[in-house]
């Protein structure tokens, strides 16, 4: 680093020191700065307390407690020439002991650190100031988990760095900053630089890792899902062979919310439908060919008042033109997610695919006849 004279258009090199080369000890004189100082971390914080060790059972003090504008809490923990090895541990028991801090204990915390550092003043007051607000009731203050943390030191080590890259991976806002000693003749010159994430990745990280965080969110609740599905199917099969229903007996359970069988017609199974709020039968056009999809519906269509006597109700014909499948379809609305409610909706499921069966029987087995003459004539 150099100072510019700009009178003689010459530079002067900055001495690299150590912190205990020059005799400054971490307590007395970089907390001190930072705590006075707060945006030299690049943002605006408010301190809110320094060595604060309320913490239940233990005498441990973190070096400086801090809000955001967001209104969550920073943990920052300083260090001089060398991070040591255990700065991270030490940071995490810290936030962990500080996440469930209340507005209430906030506010006190603060109003202690008024009192006890700066001849006092309304903690209240100040903290509307800070976040912008006439009310402290209109914000949140330590929401979720949401807490941050921030490493301070002359020289990160190995084991620290790479923990902290892990703990931003996980979605955890952590930071650390490089504070380099410098001296130009008799003048102390403190250079702060943030090293992780840099601030050109900071906001990619932070976008990421929400994006992580959705995924997993997303992951999550297909297992859940799929769970439920398997789970339900399990049961629902075990009473499909109890009520006789042989159509389902070489079907095995999935994480899919829908079993099929064989109508005798290729790609035009009966299917059972298991849904959070529904629960459906219906027959099932897919074929390859849309055209054939389309001609099965038409020919069992202009069958439904004969189709839906034998079945017991009126169907919903969905003929789909846009798509290539055609359904006719029977539901029922449930809690599919309400185990309590899963006998009763197996029982619908059960007493309804026999009947749709039976109702499609004989015109499905007429027309996969003429489907299969017209193949043999090459029609």
């Amino acid at each position: 680093m150099f100072r510019v004279d700009r009178t003689q258009n010459r530079l002067s090199r900055l001495v690299q020191k150590r912190f205990s080369d020059l005799a400054l000890r971490e307590r007395d004189h970089l907390q001190e700065w930072l705590a006075n100082q707060p945006d030299a971390l690049g943002e605006e914080l408010l301190v809110i307390q320094k060595e604060f060790d309320g913490f239940d059972e233990t005498r441990e003090r973190l070096d400086l407690l801090a809000l955001d504008k967001d209104g969550n809490l920073v943990v920052i923990e300083n260090k001089l020439d060398d991070s040591g090895r255990d700065v991270t541990w030490q940071a995490l028991k810290y936030t962990a002991y500080v996440s469930s801090l209340t507005k209430t204990q906030i506010v006190d915390i603060y109003q202690q650190y008024l009192d006890r550092f700066c001849g006092g003043g309304n903690a209240v007051a100040r903290l509307c100031d800070f976040m912008g607000v006439e009310d402290l009731g209109e914000i949140i203050l330590n929401p979720g988990n949401d807490q941050r943390i921030v490493f301070i030191a002359a020289n990160f080590r190995r084991e620290v760095t790479a923990t902290v890259l892990w703990l931003l991976s996980r979605g955890i806002r952590t930071q650390c900053f490089k504070v380099t000693p410098f001296m130009l003749g008799e003048e102390l010159i403190i250079d702060i630089q943030q090293i992780i994430p840099t601030p050109e990745a900071a906001d990619f990280m932070i976008s990421m890792s929400n994006k992580d965080g959705e995924e997993k969110v997303t992951q999550d609740t297909q297992k859940h899902r799929h769970k439920l599905r398997q789970a339900f199917w399990e049961q629902a099969l075990a009473q499909l062979r109890a009520d006789g229903v042989t159509l389902y007996q070489n079907v095995s359970p999935g994480k899919d919310h829908w079993l099929s069988a064989g109508s005798g017609v290729s790609s035009c199974p009966y299917s059972l439908i298991f849904s959070r709020d529904e629960a459906r039968v219906e027959v099932s056009l897919q074929r390859a060919d849309a055209a054939e999809n389309k001609w099965l519906f038409d020919r069992l269509h202009s069958e439904s008042s004969v189709i839906e006597a034998k079945f017991g109700y009126p169907l919903d014909w969905r003929r789909m033109d846009d798509k290539k499948a055609s359904r006719i379809i029977f539901s029922q609305p449930f809690d599919g997610y309400d185990r309590e409610s899963w006998p009763q909706m197996i029982g619908w499921l059960s007493s309804h695919i026999r009947k749709l069966e039976e109702a499609f029987r004989e015109p499905l087995a007429r027309l996969n006849r003429q489907i299969r003459t017209q193949e043999e004539e090459g029609i």
